[in-house]
């Protein structure tokens, strides 16, 4: 639970996200590594998974950032949906896919198509595309798949100076940016609030956070109305944060529909953006109703082989359970 805190949280208070150095994941990763449920807890197939994709317009995968299972799953799901894209709906070809990722800021599209496009080496994409510094492990080979495949892939995410702006002085201080930065880097403003469902989501973890806190350090925890109100009212800024998240990468993915009405998206995140179609898929009804979608939440687990009926019931569409025990692909708990 502290590893989904942190990555929840760690943008909104620290300036990145902090990864491991170099650390190297040897394990090859097999299907003994992962298992695939529905979201009821039936046990299901990547075939069903694809059978299901082939029917949508975008594929959500929601990964643990640091699980190397879920990395390995989203190349070869990527490489899958790819070979295997339905007709477009006039009958002439096939739909173009799109891959659109969290792990790269709305004002680095630039950047990014012009190292798709060869006009720049893969040194300035990591250093002005402000990749995460597990891009080389973890998602370079779903762009070069891209890229050698001549898909677009989308910067999806808002800028973390941004969501760090709404943590720390609340979503009106978006008005104080220049139009300029308002157009490369953000959805329109206001953007949606989060749904009451996503915001108890929300403040449940973070109260489970905190109890747990409270437990090791011998303390009570306060779950008193007053108490509640007042987490709630202290954590609206985070909250706000959260959705801004949420909001650009829907808008992202409602604009590639938009500009190439007969494509797919597979997007990538983490997997609190869209557990139980919440989040993004709640923003991107908004900016595009009757969108078709799937989602397919990816979690490492202790419960591993096993469904965890009360935490992972309609979690997603499906639900892949991966194997906990692994080397994860970055130290989550690391801070400078």
């Amino acid at each position: 639970m502290y590893r989904r805190f942190f990555i929840l949280s760690a943008l909104i208070v620290f300036p990145a996200c902090l990864f491991a150095e170099d650390e190297e994941i040897a394990t090859a990763i097999t299907p003994e590594h992962y298992r695939i449920y529905k979201g009821n807890g039936v046990e299901a197939s990547m075939e069903e998974i694809l059978a299901a994709a082939k029917k949508i317009d975008v594929l959500f995968l929601g990964e643990y950032h640091d699980d190397p299972v879920a990395h390995h799953l989203e190349k070869s799901i990527l490489e899958q949906v790819h070979s295997d894209r339905p007709v477009k709906k006039n009958g002439d070809g096939t739909r173009p896919l799109a891959l659109s990722m969290e792990m790269f800021e709305r004002d680095t599209q630039m950047i990014l198509d012009e190292y798709l496009s060869d006009l720049v080496t893969e040194k300035y994409l990591i250093k002005d595309g402000r990749a995460w510094k597990n891009y080389e492990s973890d998602y370079k080979p779903l762009v070069e798949f891209a890229k050698e495949n001549q898909l677009t892939v989308i910067a999806a995410n808002a800028p973390r100076r941004y969501v760090n702006l709404v943590g720390r002085e609340g979503r009106n201080a978006l008005g104080q940016l220049s139009d300029q930065a308002l157009s490369l880097s953000l959805p329109p403003l206001p953007y949606a609030e989060p749904s009451p469902a996503y915001a108890n989501k929300f403040h449940s973890l973070m109260d489970k956070f905190g109890r747990d806190r409270a437990k090791k350090k011998g303390e009570a925890f306060d779950d008193s109305e007053e108490a509640v109100a007042k987490r709630a009212a202290d954590r609206a800024d985070s909250l706000a944060a959260q959705a801004l998240w949420d909001a650009s990468m829907a808008y992202s993915i409602a604009r590639q529909l938009a500009d190439e009405p007969d494509s797919q998206v597979l997007h990538i995140n983490g997997s609190f953006h869209t557990e139980k179609r919440l989040g993004i898929p709640e923003h991107l009804q908004s900016y595009r109703p009757n969108t078709s979608l799937l989602v397919v939440t990816i979690l490492a687990d202790d419960s591993f082989p096993d469904f965890d009926t009360g935490t992972m019931e309609s979690s997603g569409d499906f639900v892949i359970v991966t194997d906990n025990q692994l080397p994860r692909s970055y130290d989550a708990s690391a801070r400078n």
